[in-house]
């Protein structure tokens, strides 16, 4: 029995043929990169919905002839801008807590009605959205940022 380092990784053999690694010091190391990424691919996505609304591209039907200043009209502003935004990792934690605001929002307003059950509603992708802006409005947005490296607030 013995103890071998590996990086940052500590190997840990254990009898004969199991090994166990901690994996503290590597998570560590990757979790400013995953949060990173995860921003990233969120605003392209909240991209996609956002020019999709305000500009037609892609092409959705539903979106066609809709008003600037209608709901979803706004919401495609929010989309297109907050995208923006959280792609460029700028103001990540205020954009991401009103993105997710607005998601609830169509959730509740769009979806909820026609079931309980978001599988049976079509809510899944608004519910995701909005926890997962949740959780990057409390975590911030990770390696990669414009903003990485100035001074945060606190947190709780």
């Amino acid at each position: 029995m013995g103890l071998l380092r590996q990086g940052n990784a500590q190997l840990g053999y254990f009898g004969t043929g199991v090994v166990i690694m901690d994996m503290a010091p590597v998570a560590a190391a990757w979790q400013p990169r995953l949060l990173g990424v995860l921003r990233i691919v969120t605003a392209l996505l909240l991209l996609q919905h956002g020019t999709a609304k305000l500009f037609g591209f892609p092409h959705v039907a539903m979106f066609d002839n809709l008003q600037f200043l209608s709901l979803l009209g706004v919401a495609g502003i929010l989309e297109l801008a907050g995208g923006i935004l959280l792609l460029l990792g700028i103001f990540t934690r205020p954009v991401a807590f009103v993105l997710s605001g607005e998601m609830a929002f169509a959730y509740f307003l769009a979806h909820a009605q026609k079931s309980f059950f978001p599988i049976l509603n079509q809510g899944e992708l608004a519910v995701l959205y909005c926890f997962v802006l949740l959780y990057l409005a409390a975590a911030g947005g990770g390696a990669w940022s414009f903003t990485r490296g100035r001074p945060r607030p606190p947190s709780i």
